[in-house]
């Protein structure tokens, strides 16, 4: 399948997206935001993709932000067309495990793009940050909602009102970021292919299940989260794949799921 600006590539059961405007240091446009959500449908709709990782090309970025040209430019009645939120609510929710591997810069719109993303691997000289305010705007792809529910409230509060970058460390010490890696991208796209094979392992209807009672238990009240999760929870039990999977470890063997 084929993009303007992102490469999509399923091998294995694995879907790279790639975001492609490298001498751009992957600058985040409306017609990226629409590409992507473009593919996030392509893979929902793909019985091959089991697992999305999500990458920039080249050594310098996942995404190093909006174009700013585009954004000086921008008619503001454009803005209600939400084409970024619109974008990464469709990746949050889709129901198959997202990787995003971080090379670089995620800045702006980057690393709003990693936070839609269930796991994030950065590579130890990776830069995390939303600097938006120094523009006189605000991050505007979620960044306000998500960075709150990932680090806090006052940690939200305090970097995007400061603009302050972070480094991987940092950003893996307040759980922006799940596991920094070495400085290559050997190294990086290695560790998100050995999660992507361990999360493949499980039921991919649990994986689902799993990722729904996340979601819907952090946009709600405990006891809707917990009905939700019950309901989850029946659905699974009604799969041949918890059969499955229990007589498995019952014979000490490997399960072999099939999604049914």
């Amino acid at each position: 399948m084929k993009f303007e600006n992102i490469l999509y590539e399923v091998s294995g059961g694995i879907l790279s997206l790639t975001l492609n405007r490298p001498e751009a240091r992957n600058a985040l446009t409306p017609e990226m935001w629409r590409d992507i959500q473009s593919a996030v449908e392509a893979a929902r709709n793909d019985d091959s993709v089991k697992v999305v990782i999500v990458s920039g090309s080249g050594d310098k970025a996942l995404a190093s932000g909006a174009d700013i040209q585009e954004i000086h430019d921008r008619p503001t009645l454009k803005m209600l067309l939400g084409t970024s939120s619109v974008a990464l609510k469709a990746l949050e929710d889709l129901y198959k495990p997202v990787i995003c591997a971080v090379n670089g810069f995620a800045l702006g719109g980057g690393c709003e793009l990693a936070m839609a993303c269930d796991i994030r691997i950065a590579t130890k000289r990776s830069k995390f940050g939303q600097p938006e305010t120094g523009l006189s705007i605000i991050p505007g792809a979620g960044g306000t909602q998500r960075l709150a529910r990932l680090i806090g409230v006052g940690r939200a509060k305090e970097l995007i009102y400061t603009g302050r970058i972070l480094s991987a460390e940092e950003a893996l010490s307040m759980g922006l970021v799940n596991q920094v890696t070495g400085d290559t991208r050997e190294e990086l796209m290695a560790a998100a292919h050995e999660m992507a094979k361990k999360i493949m392992k499980k039921g991919p209807v649990a994986i689902s299940m799993a990722k729904m009672s996340i979601n819907i238990g952090m946009d709600t009240d405990m006891n809707t989260g917990l009905l939700f999760e019950r309901i989850a929870q029946t659905v699974v039990f009604g799969t041949d794949d918890r059969k499955e999977g229990t007589a498995a470890f019952l014979e000490k063997r490997d399960a072999n799921f099939t999604g049914h």
